[in-house]
């Protein structure tokens, strides 16, 4: 059974909002239907498939730097480089651009409200 891809990542969080309007308004992705829970949060959609959960947390959300032992980054595959990266500037947000020519990939690294890196790539050739 190999496996095929990953399904979605969950995120604890105490600023829930905030990151619902951050995946919904910076990424571009939708907010959408959750089953009953008895935990407040929020699946964000891409398409049809819901990618990143939220789960809304009390105290202290576990913020490291980039070294702390957790979850490096996640990232997503994406098409309208030109518009994202225009999106990212307008809105003032933190980024890095990397270009990785052995796969033919532009990746722009960005950080949500509470520090989680994600990195969208780009086919090079847009």
């Amino acid at each position: 059974m190999p496996i095929e891809t990953l399904d979605h990542v969950n995120l604890r969080t105490t600023q829930l909002d905030t990151m619902i309007a951050w995946y919904t308004d910076v990424l571009g992705l939708r907010h959408g239907e959750r089953p009953d829970s008895s935990s407040r949060g929020a699946w964000i959609y891409a398409g049809n498939r819901a990618v990143v959960h939220l789960v809304e947390v009390e105290g202290e959300p576990g913020i490291g730097a980039e070294t702390a032992l957790k979850l490096e980054h996640f990232a997503f595959s994406a098409t309208g480089l030109a518009e994202f990266e225009a999106t990212l500037r307008d809105r003032g947000e933190a980024m890095s651009r990397s270009e990785i020519s052995a796969i033919n990939v532009v990746q722009m690294n960005v950080w949500d409200p509470d520090g989680n890196h994600i990195h969208v790539d780009f086919p090079s050739d847009e």
